[in-house]
């Protein structure tokens, strides 16, 4: 099978990381891309404000299933002030092709999810 978005995307499709759920999420938000039916969970833990662990299910495309392996592994371990500023052109420059204008919302849909769950932190977290 070949897609024609490039080899990080086949990769990380084929091959996902942080595909799963956590025992104790610290916050997790679902997000729905109504245009083609992708659905992505993304879950994280945090601790001292910073991201333990992310994870993430779905049942959506090659390129959101890629888009969220990629972003869980880039905050694993980093602040959550810092997965806060991630653009949306950094998460689709990470899928390492560009995407044809109609797939943009597939490769963005895990970091809008993403900050969603971040918004929805608890304080103290």
């Amino acid at each position: 099978m070949t897609l024609p978005y490039g080899g990080t995307v086949l990769e990380h499709f084929r091959r996902p990381r942080n595909h799963r759920t956590l025992d104790r999420p610290t916050a997790a938000h679902e997000g729905y891309n109504p245009l083609c039916g992708d659905r992505v969970r993304i879950e994280l833990e945090v601790e001292d404000a910073t991201i333990r662990a992310a994870a993430f299910t779905a049942n959506a495309c090659a390129i959101c299933t890629a888009s969220a392996s990629l972003l869980t592994e880039r905050v694993t371990g980093v602040t959550v002030a810092a997965a806060t500023e991630l653009t949306d052109a950094q998460v689709l420059d990470a899928l390492g092709a560009p995407l044809p204008p109609a797939r943009l919302l597939c490769g963005i849909l895990p970091v809008r999810t993403l900050r969603a769950a971040l918004a929805a932190l608890p304080a103290r977290a």
